[in-house]
């Protein structure tokens, strides 16, 4: 139940992203379920492996490069699904960080244990 919770919240704060940035576009609450479906996977999945190989650029970087792995992610999955459109890596960097802020905002208000 709470796993369905999340995901929902997600897919919510991920509309929230699209009325923030006007190059970020979701067609529909249907397509954010989706959207913040792939993001989770791409995020459990495949961020491991790119934040283990750029080590050295995150390590020079004081860390900033993690935000451009996530940013090309958030891309990745916007070019990836249908319904969901992200323009250009500032987009991405800028949607990537609002959209973990307000899911986290959301999840700290809705979720207190």
């Amino acid at each position: 139940m709470k796993l369905l919770l999340v995901w929902i919240l997600n897919a919510l704060a991920l509309l929230a992203v699209t009325y923030l940035i006007p190059s970020i576009h979701v067609s529909g609450f249907v397509a954010a379920l989706i959207a913040a479906a792939v993001i989770g996977l791409v995020n459990m999945l495949i961020r491991p492996i790119l934040v283990l190989l750029t080590l050295p650029v995150t390590i020079v970087t004081l860390g900033l490069f993690i935000l451009v792995i996530n940013g090309l992610l958030f891309l990745l999955v916007g070019h990836v699904l249908q319904g969901f459109e992200v323009h250009g890596l500032w987009a991405g960097i800028v949607g990537a960080f609002l959209y973990s802020v307000i899911s986290w905002l959301l999840s700290a208000i809705v979720l207190r244990d």
